[in-house]
């Protein structure tokens, strides 16, 4: 009885195993699907960005745009931008490939909070905003979703 216990227990255990790829796969179109509204205007900037020269790479499925470096081209400071690099669902634009490698872990807190809330991501990060701005605040610093994403990433 007792050998019958622990195969129980260890056919049980491997349940689980066994559908984890599909339920992973599942829920990934589930975080995609739901932050789609915003990777749609990500890749509606990201195709004027293309068109400005952009370079575009896919990693760890989310797409990245960086700008043609300014500091290289014959007119220094043109990408004048109030941003070093912003996120917009699975869309990352970034001034410059050095921006993109500097950002990239705080840019992927971001597209995790869109996996999270979704279309409701861009409402309540300016909602976050406003409201540490009535508090006397920092709009930008003190926002809920900046603070998280500079205590994830680490920075």
């Amino acid at each position: 009885m007792l050998r019958l216990g622990r195969l129980h227990r260890f056919l049980i255990g491997l349940v689980p195993q066994l559908f984890e790829p599909k339920r992973a796969r599942w829920r990934r179109a589930g975080c995609l699907l739901w932050a789609a509204p915003n990777s749609l205007l990500g890749l509606l900037l990201g195709l004027v960005w293309w068109l400005a020269g952009a370079s575009a790479q896919r990693v760890d499925g989310v797409l990245e745009l960086v700008l043609p470096d300014a500091r290289k081209s014959a007119s220094p400071g043109h990408w004048r931008l109030p941003f070093a690099a912003i996120t917009l669902g699975h869309v990352v634009l970034a001034v410059d490939a050095r921006e993109m490698r500097r950002w990239r872990a705080h840019e992927r807190v971001h597209v995790a909070q869109y996996e999270r809330w979704g279309p409701l991501f861009l409402p309540a990060y300016l909602a976050s905003s406003l409201w540490q701005w009535f508090r006397g605040r920092r709009a930008y610093w003190d926002n809920r979703f900046e603070v998280e994403a500079r205590r994830v990433a680490g920075g």
